[in-house]
């Protein structure tokens, strides 16, 4: 307010923000808004023009708040309001903000569905509602006419009305527009706002958020222009998501993903950094398929969105480490040994078209930094999202792929760590594993009395033991275990007493089961007995093992972070990533794979990477965030840390040779330790702890 508020001036409450205050009768509700720092777009500077800034009056006495709200309390509609709603339309009860003035006390709704000629949603990633703060903005201005009697540039009499109207100073221009800055100005488009004589009407796409503290004009266009959009991206080893967004109303037109093309080159992370030592053009190669990847999923949502790639104005990218380097054209080589350098560690911002990025000429695109050599922008992403840092509790953020991603900590501390599990996880190493596709194995659940399986698949609704699911079946086939059965059914054939808690199948139950089954020198688990034309779907001792290493590798980067914390337990447990959407809390648990934990604390938050990104995209200020908060993480190298060794020996057992699991034992019945004789522990512990130490080296290493 120009003017400090008096006691008996209007009082104004913004919704969903709760942000409240008084202004003097006449004030526009739109400037009020902003005084309050309450988001409501505007592209056309007050003119009526836009309709972005449309809000609601709630009506009624809401007495928490000691306010009765009418529209009576409103101005009138005016000729330019009323004039938008004879061209344009406006909703039953909307009103422009812009044009409406507080005539008294007043509740607001800004609507957080507001896209003004646009398509309709399609999706939605997230419910979490983010305070837009976007890096782009669309500014509408008239500009004067040259006059012999001004010599003033062209440009130089735009950047005078946009500093008149919208307040920028010292803007700095996009050198590709300067030779069009002529022509858009005095191009003359139909059904477009009316004009001042002797004016021209563009809309500037003014970004501010670049390396340079001055903003600068990316984009130039005749008329009104009423749309920009941005993408937020995660490039996983595996998968590429990807959501469309829009700038001026924070809502998301399409979502998606599609298959890393970089997996020709090496299933695995460190494959691929080999590609590239081995081949002279292996960087060149992957970071051509990854561009080309990204490429053709940004015309896949502008195809779902209805949107124009070149609406695109600003993008935001994740990554882990080396598909971060390998994206930005930098040799992922120095990853792929001790000590895990980074090229570059900080946040990054481009011209979009440097990268062979195709949108907007003149969109820009941001990278989160990275926390650590394998700890990436993804990481960043997911702590975004997430938050640890700004809770009070004890919070576990655990990203589980080939490379698991650790971040633990609250308001007072964070600390971060890799721990390489392998690709068990994801169906490799292990004899029936496969990725999570229609026919594979989803789900397993194993009777402890008959030690019968039953399970789900991936494309099927009925369950194996339902009536029907052999005839719906045929349509995918049965073909292996991704990965969250993988986890399911190890777990399951621990509980069920299959396994010991050393991983070892028990071969005496062949006499009571026909399901375990002899395989050279030690036994499996007979899960399906594959039809016509099908696998037979096995669980090896092998396999088992695979798993154990696995889990053992991840919890014992778990419980190094809760050693450098101080802390006996944690007190959430937030799973990221595609994969650990599927895990289910309760199976990880008693698989050893994340330390005890009340289970109603534990929860899958899909993409989280991509929900940071998306933060990003939508609110510039988390971008200093994450920025801030990252160069606070303490970094921890598990390969240096001598006590890891004896952590991941102790975290082969299930759930764990030393760790007690109170809050696990009250919701499942955990089996008793099995006694073993003297004689047969003396032998078998020597050999026993020369293997899992070996291992324990080689996952260090």
């Amino acid at each position: 307010m120009n003017s400090p508020a008096n006691i008996t001036d209007p009082l104004v409450l913004f919704m969903p923000s709760g942000k409240r205050g008084r202004f003097p009768v006449g004030t526009p509700v739109l400037d009020a808004a902003r005084q309050l720092g309450v988001y409501v777009e505007s592209v056309c500077g007050g003119r009526a023009t836009c309709g972005r800034c449309q809000i609601e009056v709630q009506e009624g006495n809401f007495a928490k708040h000691k306010i009765v709200s009418s529209n009576d309390h409103i101005s009138p509609k005016g000729p330019k309001e009323e004039r938008y709603e004879r061209v344009r339309g406006l909703p039953d009860g909307r009103r422009l903000s812009c044009s409406a003035t507080i005539q008294g006390d007043l509740v607001i709704d800004v609507p957080q569905d507001t896209v003004i000629n646009a398509q309709v949603v399609r999706k939605a990633a997230t419910d979490r509602v983010i305070e837009r703060n976007a890096a782009v903005q669309l500014c509408y201005v008239e500009v004067e006419e040259p006059d012999m009697h001004k010599p003033l540039g062209d440009l130089d009499r735009l950047k005078a009305a946009l500093e008149k109207d919208w307040g920028w100073k010292e803007l700095l221009v996009a050198p590709h527009l300067i030779p069009q800055i002529q022509k858009i100005l005095r191009t003359k488009l139909p059904d477009q706002p009316e004009v001042s004589p002797g004016k021209w009407g563009v809309t500037a796409v003014v970004h501010r958020d670049m390396d340079s503290s001055r903003p600068f004009i990316i984009g130039l266009y005749p008329g009104l222009k009423n749309e920009a959009y941005g993408i937020a991206c995660d490039i996983g080893s595996t998968t590429i998501a990807m959501h469309l967004v829009s700038l001026l109303s924070g809502r998301i037109a399409a979502s998606s993903g599609t298959s890393n093309p970089q997996i020709r080159f090496g299933e695995d992370l460190m494959s691929r950094v080999s590609y590239v030592m081995m081949n002279p053009d292996g960087r060149e190669a992957m970071t051509k398929a990854v561009r080309e990847a990204v490429n053709t999923l940004i015309g896949k949502v502008c195809d779902e969105g209805g949107v124009d790639r070149h609406d695109i104005f600003d993008c935001v990218f994740v990554a882990n480490p080396i598909m971060h380097h390998l994206f930005l054209g930098i040799d992922p080589t120095e990853l792929g040994q001790a000590p895990f350098a980074l090229a570059v560690s900080g946040a990054l911002q481009y011209w979009a078209h440097e990268l062979d990025i195709d949108v907007s000429r003149g969109a820009r695109l941001y990278t989160l930094p990275c926390i650590a050599g394998h700890v990436g922008a993804d990481a960043a992403g997911a702590t975004l999202s997430e938050g640890p840092y700004r809770q009070d509790k004890m919070m576990l953020l655990v990203d589980v792929g080939t490379n698991a991603e650790i971040v633990l900590g609250n308001k007072d501390r964070v600390v971060a760590a890799s721990s390489p599990t392998g690709p068990a996880f994801e169906g490799a190493e292990i004899s029936s594993g496969q990725r999570a596709a229609p026919g594979a194995i989803e789900r397993v659940r194993i009777d402890p009395e008959t030690l019968e399986p039953r399970y789900h698949v991936i494309g099927t609704e009925q369950w194996s033991d339902e009536p029907g699911f052999d005839e719906a079946s045929w349509k995918t086939g049965v073909t292996g275990i991704c990965g969250s059965a993988i986890i399911e059914v190890v777990a399951e054939m621990y509980l069920s007493g299959i396994i010991s808690e050393d991983g070892v199948i028990d071969g005496s139950l062949a006499a009571k089961s026909p399901r375990i089954i002899p395989n050279g020198r030690t036994f499996s688990y007979l899960l399906r007995e594959g039809r016509q034309g099908e696998p037979r779907i096995t669980v090896t001792q092998n396999d088992v093992r695979a798993i154990q290493l696995a889990k053992a590798a991840l919890y014992a980067g778990v419980k190094l972070l809760m050693e450098k914390q101080g802390a006996e337990t944690v007190d959430a447990i937030r799973f990221a990533g595609a994969f650990g959407s599927f895990i289910d809390p309760k199976y990880a648990m008693v698989l050893g794979l994340i330390p005890d934990c009340d289970l109603a604390e534990v929860k899958a938050v899909g993409n989280a990477a991509g929900t940071g990104a998306l933060m990003a995209l939508l609110n510039r200020d988390h971008r200093r965030e994450i920025e801030r908060e990252v160069g606070r993480i303490e970094k921890i190298e598990t390969a240096l840390e001598p006590h890891f060794q004896q952590l991941f020996i102790d975290a082969m057992a299930l759930p764990n040779k030393v760790d007690p699991f109170p809050k696990l034992s009250e919701q499942v019945k955990l089996p008793p330790r099995r006694a073993t004789s003297e004689t047969e522990a003396d032998a078998a512990a020597p050999r026993r702890r020369s293997r899992e130490e070996r291992a324990a080296r080689r996952t260090r290493d």
